[in-house]
């Protein structure tokens, strides 16, 4: 089976007390053919010195260094340089296990699937892990039988976050899908409705791969307070024509009006 390279990308933004056991189970990786994307977001912290450390002892790392611009101008920075035919999202306060890019990659290979989705671990303090996921089906799932299993958990992190899953890189540039930077929440969910607008197929992988820690100050924690509501109310607009607008082309949306209704008085648990 061939090994092609895969780029890894993590977003730093202050992030220095976790960073350097991320980094680690990035390059401790049982696949080797890695482009590793550490794009420091401004850190006020020492987080530009580890990065740059790390960067001196692998030659798979490289350093990106801009102003604070936020997650997905962080991320979409990375996209442009990738170099990789799979793309893999990382974030610095997490951990992957040591075989997950392993296993996305060789299901990717098997299957042809445009997108390979894995269950998670979400992690509570020191020991506290649980198990997410929905997909329990080793079948090659189409755009449509992709899009029928979303809307059983329209609102979950499993599918809308961007770091449990392989992208093709080829998708993503040739139909120019980036991460909004508008959006201060839910951009994840956004890029993964755009790109699921061009893939044929989809494939799983039911073992937890990532260790999702929550962190309430982590780069992906959204806050549902009041102070915030008229923003998220916004924001669930806009997703929401998204997704009516990806259904529709789908045929499918008469048949799941009532979920993608309901999407819009979900809020999205990082319990799912």
């Amino acid at each position: 089976m061939s090994t092609p390279l895969v780029t890894i990308i993590i977003p730093v933004y202050n992030a220095a007390p976790h960073l350097a056991a991320c980094i680690e189970s990035v390059r401790k990786q049982t696949y080797e053919n890695l482009e590793i994307l550490l794009v420091n977001d401004g850190s006020a912290d020492v987080s530009l010195p580890i990065c740059q450390m790390y960067a001196g002892v692998d030659p798979r790392i490289q350093v990106m260094d801009q102003k604070n611009s936020g997650v997905s101008a962080t991320r979409n920075a990375a996209i442009d340089r990738a170099r990789g035919e799979f793309l893999q999202f990382v974030d610095a306060d997490d951990r992957v296990a040591m075989e997950a890019t392993q296993l996305l990659v060789e299901r990717a290979l098997r299957t042809q699937a445009d997108m390979v989705i894995c269950h998670y671990y979400r992690v509570t303090g020191k020991k506290r892990k649980s198990v997410h996921g929905f997909l329990e089906t080793d079948k090659i799932l189409s755009q449509r039988e992709f899009a029928t299993q979303l809307m059983e958990e329209p609102s979950s992190f499993y599918y809308g976050v961007m770091w449990n899953k392989l992208y093709r890189t080829s998708i993503i540039q040739s139909h120019n899908i980036r991460c909004s930077e508008e959006l201060q929440w839910s951009e994840d969910f956004l890029f993964n409705l755009e790109y699921i607008r061009y893939c044929q197929t989809f494939a799983s992988v039911q073992l937890p791969l990532y260790y999702y820690y929550k962190n309430k100050k982590g780069i992906t924690s959204t806050s549902f307070g009041l102070t915030k509501l008229p923003r998220t109310i916004e924001t669930k607009l806009n997703l929401f024509e998204f997704y009516k607008d990806l259904y529709t082309d789908l045929g499918l949306y008469e048949q799941y009006r009532l979920q993608i209704h309901k999407y819009l008085f979900d809020v999205a648990s990082d319990k799912d």
